[in-house]
């Protein structure tokens, strides 16, 4: 099948990315979220990828950007949202209960020849298979956070995905331009999330036992293994919210450094990046 029509459910910082670059690639895109103020905020989101891709990519040149934002339609109505899509990237939060509801739903209203696609960080598409009604066409497909510069798609199937959806879903990669990482069977983490999380919990763990303040650990890691950016830099672009999800279900030590970033960030409205600040101020 050839995939045009293209929905994305939840607009926070990856689901508003995913939308906007399916949307400037040339497909038909609809952006789903639960309330009007909700939309606003998409909106507002979209706006600043267009200055974004603008100051960053050389083929927003032209008002494509622009173009691009205009085109995606956003709804709050679920059923209206899904009922002609191809495809349907989920970008809900990281709960799964909260995923199994969405696919429930959406099973009613889409389409028999809709692909499913969870963009979940940490879970795997086999604990959410059965909630779709269509387990044969589903997958996941994770995005790297500020897509347009870090353009990965971990493509992973369930051992119930239709091998020709899955390829389906890899020439979707390629089509708005990103580099498919293929996934022989399921990983919690996929291959770049293997990689970092150990990572960034590493760093949390020095902050929060107080070893070691965010600016000090970060400046180690750049000046030590030359990367351009340390853990808590990245934390502050993935958004705050996402951690604190994956952390508050995990075990007694995850827990602790939940809570730690909620007392001290989220409760505070430091939510990252998105929202001018985090472990760091941008102004």
């Amino acid at each position: 099948m050839t995939i045009q029509k293209v929905t994305v459910l939840g607009t926070g910082v990856l689901g508003s990315q995913i939308a906007f670059h399916t949307a400037f690639s040339g497909f038909d895109v609809t952006a789903y979220d639960l309330d009007e103020d909700a939309l606003k905020a998409a909106a507002d989101r979209f706006a600043g990828l267009t200055k974004a891709y603008c100051a960053e990519v050389p083929e927003a040149a032209d008002g494509k950007a622009e173009k691009a934002a205009a085109a995606i339609a956003l709804s709050c109505d679920l059923e209206e949202a899904v009922r002609a899509a191809d495809l349907v990237i989920e970008a809900v939060p990281e709960v799964l209960a909260v995923k199994q509801d969405v696919y429930r739903r959406i099973g009613e209203f889409a389409p028999a020849h809709t692909i499913f696609a969870t963009n979940s960080s940490t879970l795997l598409p086999s604990a959410i298979a059965d909630s779709t009604g269509r387990p044969d066409r589903f997958l996941a497909l994770h995005f790297a956070n500020r897509i347009w510069r870090h353009n990965i798609l971990e493509v992973m199937g369930t051992p119930a995905t239709d091998p020709q959806v899955y390829r389906t879903a890899v020439e979707f990669a390629v089509r708005i331009g990103m580099v498919p990482i293929e996934l022989h069977k399921e990983k919690s983490g996929y291959v770049l999330n293997s990689l970092l999380v150990p990572l960034l919990n590493a760093a949390m763990v020095l902050a929060e036992g107080g070893f070691a303040d965010p600016e000090t650990v970060d400046n180690t890691w750049r000046i030590g293994t030359g990367a351009p950016v340390g853990p808590f830099q990245i934390l502050d672009t993935i958004g705050l919210a996402t951690p604190y999800n994956i952390l508050s279900h995990g075990g007694p030590a995850e827990q602790r450094l939940a809570a730690w970033i909620k007392e001290n960030y989220l409760d505070q409205g430091k939510l990252g990046l998105a929202s001018g600040e985090g472990f760091y101020r941008y102004t």
